[in-house]
């Protein structure tokens, strides 16, 4: 009986249901045929473009980006002697990308750990991640994180944490101009002014001495106005390789405060300058030990070869603790609306290394081994320019530090060595002397010297 009753019920609904497909049809029938122009085509907005000009068609070729276009013109380039010097990445001996065996340990302990699960971060980052980060850079002991008194997020590499950085001082500081040095990384300038600041210039290079314009600098900054925010290179400045010394860092310290400027520290190379990672943030550590405010930008891009995993976290050291509460719930105002929150992998790789005593112990080690092969690539280079002679002082290469060297070379040098010789710079003469090895030097150096002898 129940089956019955169920064959009924399934039955009448099939009915019910061709009833009204059939109603369905009559009734859309008769709109038709009510109105003749009511037959389905394509919607007015798309039907009218079809076949005409885009509406983004009076939008402009923009240029390629002054560093990045390198490697566009040397991938373009079928030579196989040609030479990469512009982007900074490390390379190893053989010219290849180099993965550090301490990541590979670290990654492959997150791999096999079951509890880890891809769940959001929160808005700040990883919590180790940040710890960790600010004790790299302001060191362990720094009275500034006993006291509570730093804000920390995890960025977007270096240069999401300056622009992270820049937008909150835009939103939140006093004063809007911000001096930069003169010659500085070409992003930085675009960086700054999107973000809402005013951007000046400070001189810092010599290109006469090829070493700091120090007198100049001191000048700029006596005449900047009170309150003014101040980008410093933490340590091997991009793109020159010209760092003050300690002294000079401390003259460049009471003068920032007696004018109240705010220190804007990048930090993009700690230990893979000098290959200590105290030594590469003694400038920082000045700054912060004095008890005074400023914010520093850090980046694992180079020091742990994280390129690819935009690894960077943005500091700001305050007066007191319940300053830095309430900055840091302004910088999740900058950060919400930007990208939500940051990415977990490359955080925990970092916080992995950085929270491990042996790992930590073979970081060094490894940063250390860059570091030297770069030192190692510049006396090369220098010994090679010696033997053939080239014109010219070329001791600047082994006095400057970190992955770039600022050759002295004009923009139709460095055309003419693309040209004739396939080793790509940009256009001001710098070069990556971690893009360089043993095999490669001696046709850089022959570049150089029919550069330097053949092109005025």
């Amino acid at each position: 009986m129940e089956n019955a009753n169920m064959i009924h019920h399934f039955l009448s609904a099939d009915r019910r249901i061709r009833t009204l497909a059939s109603h369905l049809s009559d009734h859309s029938s008769t709109m038709a045929s009510d109105n003749p122009t009511s037959t389905l085509s394509p919607s007015p907005t798309a039907g009218s473009y079809v076949g005409s000009a885009s509406v983004f068609s009076a939008i402009a070729q923009a240029p390629e980006d002054s560093i990045l276009g390198v490697t566009v013109a040397f991938n373009k380039d079928p030579s196989p002697v040609k030479v990469n010097l512009g982007v900074g990445a490390y390379r190893t001996e053989e010219g290849k990308p180099l993965v550090l065996n301490v990541v590979r340990k670290a990654e492959q302990l997150l791999v096999n750990d079951p509890s880890r699960v891809k769940e959001y971060l929160p808005i700040t980052g990883l919590a180790d991640f940040n710890n960790l980060s600010a004790r790299l850079i302001f060191g362990a002991g720094s009275l500034a994180i006993q006291e509570n008194r730093v804000a920390t997020v995890q960025c977007l590499s270096g240069t999401g944490s300056l622009r992270v950085g820049s937008e909150f001082l835009a939103r939140n500081y006093h004063e809007k101009v911000i001096y930069i040095p003169q010659p500085t990384w070409g992003n930085h300038p675009k960086v700054f002014t999107i973000s809402g600041l005013v951007v000046k210039y400070y001189r810092y290079y010599d290109p006469g001495t090829r070493g700091l314009n120090f007198h100049g600098l001191l000048e700029d900054l006596s005449s900047a106005p009170q309150g003014a925010i101040v980008l410093l290179h933490a340590c091997a400045h991009n793109p020159t390789g010209v760092d003050p010394t300690l002294e000079q860092w401390e003259q460049i310290r009471q003068l920032m405060r007696s004018k109240g400027l705010l220190p804007f520290f990048d930090s993009a190379y700690q230990g893979f300058a000098s290959g200590s990672l105290d030594a590469d943030a003694q400038s920082v550590r000045l700054f912060v030990a004095d008890g005074g405010e400023c914010l520093a930008a850090q980046s694992y891009a180079k020091n742990m070869g994280l390129y690819g995993e935009r690894v960077g976290a943005l500091s700001i050291v305050c007066k007191s603790s319940d300053v830095a509460v309430r900055v840091e719930s302004q910088l999740k105002l900058v950060i919400r609306p930007m990208y939500s929150n940051p990415p977990i992998h490359g955080a925990s790789i970092v916080a992995t290394i950085l929270k491990n005593s042996e790992m930590y112990h073979e970081w060094t080690i490894e940063l250390k081994a860059m570091a030297d092969r770069i030192i190692s690539m510049r006396k090369q280079l220098f010994d090679a320019l010696l033997q053939r002679g080239t014109p010219g002082d070329w001791s600047h290469i082994i006095k400057q530090i970190g992955m770039f060297t600022f050759t002295g070379l004009n923009s139709d040098q460095v055309t003419f060595m693309a040209k004739e010789f396939h080793i790509y710079m940009t256009a001001d003469g710098r070069i990556s002397m971690a893009g360089l090895s043993s095999r490669t030097i001696p046709h850089l150096a022959d570049a150089i010297h029919a550069a330097v002898t053949g092109i005025n």
